[in-house]
């Protein structure tokens, strides 16, 4: 958490939701009952890559802003306070809201773990137990064991989670329920009890809050550091990075190359470019990962015809994993949260983002 100037009120606020959810008069009310002079507005938006921006008098005065994708930053020279819906900011950081030292970033960490970690948990089984195999075989309506089939359950298996963040402490939560030993990687040291707890947003009764559950942590910045962590005999490789310059195409041929000695199963829920698609491709038709899971591509979307659509033992999902119906109710709560840190009621602000190192 990080400490904040506080405000003696929000009176004079006005706060824009640009978000693609259907407007909460409900809520609303109950936030400018809560904040008297609070203005708010809210323009539900597509879910686009590629965002028009909004009318001049939509922006007009705006000081806080809650939204997913980045919006013309001469069009807010009031705002102070960006509440992303997502976990990352890799779309923001070339914006000069961003770059601006006087506004506040935070993510919606925390919102988005049980759904994307069943994901990641869903796709493992799915792959150790050959559902897909079988489903084949049913739309033929044969009943056939198929003994040449590698069925696998995962006590006594590895995990390995290169990104320890709420969505990895979910994985790791998931994992240990199924008797696996967990490995987690970070860029810093969590050398301490204290430094390993978890400070961000946590939907009750996920995740690590105090990191209690891996057996061996590991971390830095280097390929050197990354290559050790990937050594360590992993059955599942768990890719839950934030993209930054220093994240982009981590996973590459010579990575591929040190996972082999195990045939790791590799499952990317983060960003498409952590991997190199090509080597990737050659990594699965050569054998040397069991097999891949991913809900991010790059290029993404994924063009038809692409290679990567007909690669062996992979399965992709374009980049869904997020999606639940609870999923604003969340970031709801991170929005309260963060009201009450603006207004004073709290001396922090939640899921406050280190702007130097992206996340």
């Amino acid at each position: 958490m990080v400490t904040i100037t506080p405000t003696s009120s929000l009176a004079g606020d006005v706060l824009l939701f640009e978000v693609p959810a259907p407007r909460d008069e409900k809520w609303i009310a109950q936030l400018q009952e809560r904040y008297p002079g609070l203005e708010i507005r809210w323009h539900t938006s597509e879910l686009t890559m590629m965002p028009k921006p909004l009318p001049d008098e939509v922006y007009d005065g705006v000081t806080l802003l809650v939204g997913f994708m980045p919006h013309p930053a001469e069009k807010l020279p009031k705002v102070r306070y960006v509440q992303l819906m997502s976990a990352g900011a890799d779309r923001w950081i070339t914006n000069d809201l961003y770059k601006n030292p006087n506004v506040t970033f935070c993510t919606a960490n925390g919102t988005h773990a049980p759904q994307i970690a069943e994901w990641v948990i869903g796709t493992w089984l799915m792959a150790n137990h050959q559902f897909l195999s079988y489903a084949e075989q049913q739309k033929k309506a044969t009943w056939n064991r198929q003994p040449s089939l590698h069925i696998e359950d995962s006590p006594g298996l590895r995990m390995g989670i290169l990104g320890y963040g709420a969505i990895g402490r979910h994985c790791a939560r998931l994992g240990q329920a199924l008797g696996m030993e967990v490995y987690a990687y970070t860029r810093s040291e969590k050398a301490t009890p204290e430094a390993r707890k978890d400070d961000s947003y946590v939907v009750p009764g996920t995740g690590d809050p105090d990191g209690l559950i891996p057996a061996k942590w590991y971390h830095g910045s280097s390929k050197e550091s990354i290559n050790e962590f990937l050594a360590q005999s992993l059955d599942l490789l768990v890719i839950s990075l934030p993209l930054t310059d220093a994240t982009k195409y981590i996973i590459s041929k010579e990575q591929f190359d040190i996972l082999a000695k195990k045939k790791t199963f590799v499952s990317n829920i983060a960003r498409g470019q952590h991997i190199n698609t090509d080597d990737l491709i050659e990594a699965l038709k050569e054998g040397k990962i069991r097999g891949a899971a991913l809900d991010v591509a790059d290029p993404e979307p994924l063009t038809d015809g692409h290679a990567l659509w007909s690669a062996p033992n992979l399965f992709i999902t374009p980049h869904v994993s997020w999606q639940t119906p609870h999923l604003f109710q969340r970031i709801q709560a991170v929005v309260e949260r963060n009201l009450e840190g603006l207004s004073g009621q709290k001396p922090t602000l939640i899921n406050v983002m280190n702007k130097t190192h992206g996340y």
